[in-house]
């Protein structure tokens, strides 16, 4: 990579000045600069006019008209400068190979990112049965999360009944969800609203947008299992799982994976459904994993009138709060963390792939989601299985 030169050959302030500019703008799948990933190549300046080439990660790299955009922004922005020609190339392997070993951060490839002693905070959100909303909760969650400025990944590990892209609008022209970038052995999972997302239906065959996912256990486990290890997140600071329903073959897979991730429970009122999910939560609790609350969705709602409908009755949220607890009497109790409304705007931007919370963050159930990841983004992390940075004397 050569010095920025002027058009005297010297090293010059107004070069010096574009390739900072460019160097900073952020990569939209890497979300990092383009200087920490050596995509800068040559910058020079001649009277007026800016000389820029970057180098993109890969042939066809889907964000490239918004880099190419971002960069002739970035350097027009600087004083002096009329004019940008900007010269767009592509790594080389061996580039792209020394890219993926700097994401990894060190590690082999192949290799899960959210161990014990990982940083990231991982939070499997269960049920016992399907129908409680619990995709619906999980993707506004994690909006609300990366509204508060965290670092939020997704994985939709519902294989058979995945709906987290349309859930958070990450829908084509076509109709169908994007597909993953791959730098090498790397995915990089398409973000939306600030979240970093992975769902099985991103791999489905673009001719067959309608097939179904007729999978057992060898091949559940292998998918979850590669969303955990060949998708590149980066440093998150939470990770959320939306889990199927029930206590299947992939609620074993991540109870194995990750022993050591959190676990949030999702009901509804009716004594239906929340006799059924306190298995999901004793099912956690058998792999070593801790269930950290309960959430009771479709609670009741407020009427203009000021009375209240509570289609699926009361309560149930509370119970399976106590049931939980009872397991563990010496320990602290299993918190209800909210109760969210039925809400037509909560169902409508499910449909329309806006998040209740961005799209009507007044509506009852937007504030309850955001009170509830409010409460998650301050609640205390589990230290079991991690290793302490001191060694005791």
């Amino acid at each position: 990579m050569s010095a920025a030169t002027d058009a005297s050959g010297r090293a010059g302030a107004g070069a010096d000045a574009v390739r900072a500019a460019v160097g900073a703008v952020t990569d939209p799948e890497l979300r990092r600069p383009l200087a920490d990933l050596d995509m800068v190549r040559e910058v020079s300046v001649d009277g007026a006019t800016a000389h820029v080439a970057i180098a993109l990660t890969i042939v066809g790299c889907p964000a490239a008209d918004r880099i190419e955009r971002d960069v002739r922004a970035a350097a027009a922005s600087v004083p002096g400068i009329g004019l940008v020609e900007l010269e767009i190339g592509v790594m080389t392997p061996a580039e792209r190979a020394a890219l993926t070993e700097r994401l990894r951060g060190g590690r082999a490839a192949r290799t899960m990112p959210f161990g014990p002693d990982s940083l990231t905070r991982v939070i499997a959100v269960t049920s016992g049965k399907g129908g409680v909303g619990k995709s619906t909760l999980t993707a506004n969650l994690a909006v609300a999360l990366a509204e508060r400025g965290l670092r939020v990944g997704l994985i939709d590990a519902d294989v058979h009944g995945f709906s987290i892209p349309a859930l958070l609008g990450l829908v084509e022209d076509d109709g169908l969800p994007p597909q993953p970038t791959r730098i090498d052995d790397l995915m990089l999972p398409p973000v939306a609203y600030g979240v970093k997302t992975i769902s099985i239906g991103m791999f489905l065959p673009r001719d067959q947008p309608a097939s179904a996912v007729a999978w057992r256990g060898p091949m559940l486990h292998r998918t979850v299992q590669q969303f955990l290890t060949d998708v590149f997140f980066g440093d998150l600071d939470v990770l959320l799982l939306d889990m199927p329903p029930g206590t299947g073959d992939v609620a074993i897979s991540v109870g194995q994976l990750l022993p050591h991730a959190d676990v949030l429970v999702v009901t509804t009122p009716q004594t239906a459904a929340s006799d059924v999910a306190v298995r999901s939560g004793l099912v956690a609790e058998q792999t070593g994993q801790r269930v950290i609350g309960v959430v009771e969705n479709m609670a009741a709602m407020t009427l203009p009138d000021g009375s209240t409908l509570d289609v699926f009755g009361s309560g149930g949220g509370a119970s399976v709060a106590a049931a939980l607890s009872a397991q563990h009497p010496d320990a602290p109790p299993v918190p209800l963390l909210g109760s969210v409304p039925l809400s037509v705007a909560l169902r409508r931007g499910g449909d329309d792939g806006v998040p209740v919370v961005v799209g009507a963050p007044e509506d009852a159930a937007a504030r309850a989601i955001s009170d509830i990841a409010g409460a998650l983004a301050h609640a205390p992390r589990g230290l079991a299985g991690r290793t302490l940075p001191f060694t005791p004397r």
